[in-house]
């Protein structure tokens, strides 16, 4: 089932509990521009809201690029100012800050180029899984551009401080395979077999209970952070919500009678 959105270059649809949200831009190699950012922003919050979808899948049209960063051809009408700049630098921020808090595990889909912003965009996501044709990068350091707290903590995560230094320091390319090692990606599969391995991760985590779910992402997120700003009195009531649903009754009966269990979110 095909959403609506306020741009064609954004395209989301439904595909029975999966959302997917597809960036739509192939002849720029799926750069995004500051529309975009919004629309997508506005996608994420209609599939956050929505109880029938369970699982987020974000992917760039066409083979050759899941989003290679910013479209440089919007510059002068969308960053040719401090003010400007400011402005595209808060909506695209608010829409990844939206994609992180979503209660629903998210799953990048990338083929082809992942660069810069793209990459930005991926690490946001839960997970990534990527085609063995795929490339990673961040460019910041031949274009002057200078990356904050909120651009590299994700990266930082998941591959260390030195790893993370050397992308920036070096702006070099990476393969899907050195990406894999460095534990920027879950999977690398070949790209015939892309959309059918997602769906599988998706379909699957989709079956699961939602509440546990909700309450491993939730968790996983505060122990990243410094103790002392962690919620651990929110994250304990998340276990007490799990332990007092429905879902909970659901499956201990779904175990014991020897069926696959039903689980409602509730």
């Amino acid at each position: 089932m095909n959403i609506p959105t306020s741009t064609d270059k954004i395209i989301a649809r439904r595909e029975g509990a999966t959302g997917f949200l597809i960036f739509n831009n192939p002849e720029r190699r799926n750069a995004v521009s500051l529309e975009m950012w919004q629309a997508a922003g506005e996608v994420l919050q209609q599939f956050a809201a929505d109880d029938a979808v369970r699982v987020i899948v974000l992917a760039g049209a066409g083979d050759k690029s899941f989003v290679s960063g910013a479209d440089i051809s919007k510059f002068e009408d969308e960053r040719a100012s401090a003010e400007a700049q400011e402005k595209y630098a808060k909506v695209s921020a608010g829409m990844r800050k939206v994609l992180r808090g979503t209660g629903k595990p998210t799953i990048a889909m990338i083929r082809g180029y992942c660069i810069g912003g793209g990459m930005s965009l991926a690490l946001s996501c839960d997970l990534r899984i990527c085609s063995d044709d795929s490339q990673f990068g961040i460019p910041a350091a031949r274009l002057g551009i200078g990356y904050g707290m909120e651009g590299l903590r994700r990266l930082v995560e998941l591959t260390g401080p030195s790893v993370a230094k050397e992308f920036i320091f070096t702006a070099r390319r990476y393969k899907a395979d050195a990406a894999l090692r460095m534990g920027i990606v879950n999977e690398v599969v070949p790209a015939a077999e892309l959309e059918n391995t997602v769906r599988a991760w998706a379909n699957g985590m989709a079956e699961n209970a939602p509440l546990s779910i909700l309450t491993a992402k939730r968790v996983v997120d505060e122990l990243m952070k410094d103790p002392a700003e962690r919620d651990v009195a929110g994250c304990e009531q998340l276990v007490r919500d799990c332990g007092a649903s429905e879902d909970f009754i659901e499956g201990r009966r779904a175990f014991m009678e020897k069926r696959k269990p039903v689980f409602k979110g509730r």
